[in-house]
């Protein structure tokens, strides 16, 4: 389906300042690790009368959840220090599982040396625990880029995504704005998130799950970070921030066979 929103209106007030990613599902494919994790330890207790949970279960209850989240909805009746030793046991074996061959979403990378290369500021903020968002950031091979990182849980209890709390404190930490700024997100909680916080709102998504996400506030939907509309929008930004910069001087921007004289943003080829 054809996303209705503008697909071009990712900055409220070009030029770019900062960009701000989740991390599950959004920097990397990271959902089929964690399934296994919790797979594992839920049979092993019995859970659903030990038969596995399903990825749609998955995908439904826990994705882009905080722990804490998911521990009030999988077992409301637990202290919080079986909790603890639970998510603990969980963490050990995500980071185990993920070793083996956590990616990143394709063209990740390449949007990154991109904005480096134009002096935007990069934040990852998560809903996931730190040593967690950590490992995953380190087995990419990103560290290098996002040396601001913002955990729901050290916002406060209950102040996890769909708050807006771990949003607002990246851009404090960055010093941008959030009329500067676009988030990149996955799940509707992500989105209502960075929605809340004011910011735009990038979706990475398959066609299925379009309508959902335009639905929770995304701007723009793309399948990854080599999708044409995505490259076209950041096009977009840098040529309504040459205009408005040619307008503050007094001066229109310079033409050439018609069109704004600014270089495109080329879409990044995969090596």
């Amino acid at each position: 389906m054809e996303n209705t929103q503008d697909s071009l209106v990712i900055c409220r007030s070009p030029p770019l300042e900062a960009l701000l990613f989740d991390i599950d599902g959004t920097m990397c494919v990271s959902d089929p690790f964690h399934h296994r994790a919790f797979s594992e330890l839920l049979q092993g207790l019995g859970y659903n009368g030990g038969a596995p949970i399903t990825p749609e279960f998955g995908m439904k209850h826990m994705a882009g959840r905080s722990n804490e989240q998911i521990g009030r909805f999988l077992f409301p009746d637990w202290p919080a220090a079986r909790l603890d030793a639970f998510f603990a046991e969980k963490e050990a074996l995500f980071a185990r599982y993920a070793r083996e061959g956590l990616r990143e979403v394709a063209g990740l990378r390449a949007l990154c040396r991109w904005a480096r290369g134009r002096g935007l500021k990069l934040a990852a903020v998560t809903n996931a625990p730190r040593p967690n968002a950590e490992v995953m950031i380190g087995i990419l091979g990103l560290a290098e880029f996002f040396p601001v990182v913002v955990t729901g849980e050290e916002c406060g209890e209950g102040r996890s995504k769909p708050a807006p709390d771990a949003y607002l404190r990246a851009l404090d930490l960055l010093g941008a704005s959030p009329d500067r700024a676009v988030v990149f997100e996955d799940s509707v909680i992500g989105i209502q998130a960075g929605v809340a916080a004011g910011m735009p709102v990038v979706a990475i998504a398959a066609e299925s799950r379009e309508a959902r996400v335009v639905a929770a506030g995304a701007s723009l939907v793309v399948r990854d970070y080599l999708d044409a509309k995505l490259w076209a929008a950041l096009d977009g930004v840098d040529a309504a921030a040459t205009g408005a910069a040619a307008a503050a001087d007094g001066a229109p921007p310079t033409v050439v066979d018609g069109e704004r004289s600014v270089e495109p943003a080329a879409v990044p080829v995969e090596n």
